[in-house]
């Protein structure tokens, strides 16, 4: 493929990305799976576990919906980064990060925010996504290791927290 025509696939696929991914529009549970083939297998990870089919793929994410999505009040999705790599007339792969800014239904600012990795493939003209894995910031442990205040020396005799592998 030429380089153009590797820009081509990849600026269709963000264009699709970002316009399903868009938190203003109607139906979202009908949108994201619109990503998805209709047939065979699709494999996703995401908060520790896996499904391979298109109904449990679904059904984790009107989960997500019912008990986190519709619960946000003015979400706006934000692409933080966004790298497709054309692998082949067919094939692609984009790596993104993404933050929710919105607030709770108590009126409280909150932010869930992630990376996501999703393997594309062109069948019928039509690109969907048959293998992603997804990963929380906050579920991250070396994230959260990095927002912790660092500032005790490290030859510090604290006693280390509880339920931790560090030593003393």
């Amino acid at each position: 493929m030429t380089a153009s025509e590797k820009k081509a696939v990849a600026d269709s696929l963000k264009r699709l990305v970002v316009n399903t991914y868009d938190l203003s529009k109607p139906e979202p549970v009908k949108r994201l799976m619109s990503l998805y083939p209709d047939t065979g297998r699709v494999i996703s990870a995401s908060g520790g576990v896996t499904t391979t089919t298109r109904p449990k793929l679904e059904e984790g994410i009107k989960a997500f919906w019912t008990y986190v999505g519709q619960n946000m009040r003015n979400p706006v999705w934000e692409w933080t980064s966004m790298n497709i790599d054309v692998l082949a007339p067919d094939a692609a792969v984009m790596t993104s990060t993404y933050r929710i800014p919105h607030r709770t239904p108590a009126g409280m600012d909150h932010v869930i925010a992630g990376a996501w990795t999703a393997v594309f493939q062109n069948r019928g003209g039509r690109w969907v996504i048959i293998q992603e894995h997804l990963s929380d910031v906050q579920s991250n442990p070396n994230l959260q290791m990095n927002q912790m205040d660092m500032t005790t020396p490290a030859n510090s005799t604290r006693p280390a927290p509880a339920g931790s592998h560090e030593s003393p």
